[in-house]
């Protein structure tokens, strides 16, 4: 095989093979490969089963489950390039997230379906379409690609990524790479590439309101004693000033980018309601990508069919909190659990309980890597990629930072805003699928012509 294709015989390539991609894509869609606690972990090994085949049969060498304790199975393969040539490391994940309530779903979330030009399904977007990608790729060249291309597929990235340190320890070596692709973030628009450059960083913790030893009948004693559910709400609501910015004092926010999100945009995407504004001050570029954000994910209360009438003597609601580029896990949770305890309602008991952590990261584009990126986006789309930020995390990047400091990460994605990706009706753009599996193919062209 040449050291590159043309964008011409990387398209034919792609879509010689575009039917058999789409069709191994929907296969691995259709295994409900939730890696959430409470459902079937014996569906994401089935999943990783799976994506090992489909990389094996398009020219991945060496393939193999990767294991370590408690976690998710992990694919690996690698197929050596001519002598001297660099590596690359492809990176997606075969888990998804629970597909939420089936009526909001026009059609079964894991039963793939075509409607306007998009697949939908549960991980059409997120991130199975990543693993379509790379497999194109490999097929494109035949299974003998110009570079040192090994593929890192992992089955616990909606988990927050939970045992990467352990698979780094025990599997580090075989992960060494000049580069990694990560096709996990979104492109700009459908039509438009992106290279994303900055994640927000992620806290979960665990509010925790108790006033009362016990419940106690709310006619009898309410009104001078407080319930915790009542306590609980008015904690929540110190976390947000009246124009709805972020109201804990200390935590940091990062540089402006220069980029501008138009509201009408955001509001057309988000299906935002006509009546409601939107929250905080400034770009709304700077409150998505480099400033914080604290959302309450969900709280422990009796459903309204269920409640009785009694004051609660406890009341629990989980937090999620997103970090700026150069704001660190630790400290930022220190802030907010401070802010939390110190205004507990009434004098209740609060506690606060970190669940989760993943820390931002900034990245610098800079190179003949991601140089190479661009030229294979500009071949592919007819136009250089965008370069946002994202108020997305993706807690691995900077793990994978620490521990490879040497290694180009770029950030690539199939998604684009009107995937939905983590709600009902996700789906993934078949146009845009087809010419990102071009220009991944492009890609490994370009770094190889740079030796």
């Amino acid at each position: 095989m040449p050291h590159a294709l043309s964008p011409a015989a990387a398209r034919d390539a792609v879509a010689e093979e575009f039917d058999n991609t789409r069709a191994r894509l929907e296969h691995l869609v259709r295994i409900p490969s939730v890696s959430a606690d409470g459902f079937d972990p014996g569906q994401v090994r089935r999943a990783a089963e799976q994506t090992r085949e489909w990389l094996a049969e398009w020219g991945l060498q060496q393939t193999r489950l990767l294991e370590v304790e408690g976690a998710h199975p992990a694919v690996y393969g690698v197929t050596p390039g001519p002598p001297g040539s660099p590596t690359v490391l492809l990176y997606a994940h075969h888990d998804v997230q629970p597909p939420g309530s089936a009526d909001l779903w026009s059609s079964p979330p894991f039963e793939p379906t075509e409607r306007d030009g998009r697949l939908f399904g549960r991980g059409t977007a997120d991130d199975k379409a990543g693993i379509a990608v790379h497999a194109a790729a490999l097929k494109a060249w035949r299974g003998k690609p110009p570079v040192t291309v090994a593929a890192f597929i992992e089955g616990e990235e909606e988990i927050a990524s939970a045992h990467l340190p352990e698979f780094l320890a025990r599997y580090g070596d075989l992960l060494r790479a000049d580069a990694i692709v990560l096709a996990d973030t979104s492109n700009w628009n459908v039509g438009q590439p992106a290279l994303t450059t900055s994640l927000r960083g992620i806290i979960d913790c665990i509010v925790e309101v108790r006033t009362l030893d016990q419940a106690m009948h709310s006619g009898m004693y309410g009104g001078p004693v407080p319930d915790a559910l009542t306590a609980l709400c008015k904690l929540v609501a110190t976390l947000h000033t009246r124009r709805g910015s972020v109201a804990v004092r200390g935590l940091r926010t990062s540089r402006r980018h220069r980029l501008a999100v138009h509201e009408d945009d955001l509001r057309r995407v988000v299906g935002v309601r006509p009546r409601v504004r939107l929250l905080g001050r400034g770009s709304l570029t700077h409150r998505l990508w480099t400033r914080p954000a604290i959302a309450v994910l969900g709280i422990d209360a009796p459903p309204t069919t269920d409640a009785a009438h009694k004051l609660l003597p406890v009341a629990r609601a989980k937090i999620s909190l997103r970090i700026a580029p150069g704001d660190d896990t630790e400290r930022a949770f220190r802030v907010v659990s401070h802010h939390l305890r110190k205004r507990a309602p009434w004098g209740a008991d609060v506690s606060v309980k970190l669940a989760t952590a993943g820390e931002p990261h900034r990245i610098e584009t800079s190179g003949h890597i991601f140089d190479a990126y661009r030229r294979a986006c500009t071949e592919t789309w007819g136009c250089r990629p965008v370069e946002p930020g994202t108020g997305g995390s993706l807690p691995l990047v900077a793990t994978l930072a620490d521990a490879y400091p040497d290694m180009a990460l770029l950030l690539t994605g199939v998604e684009d805003p009107g995937s939905k990706v983590h709600g009902e009706n996700e789906s993934v753009h078949l146009g845009d699928l087809r010419r990102c599996c071009v220009s991944e193919t492009l890609l490994l062209g370009y770094l190889a012509a740079r030796r």
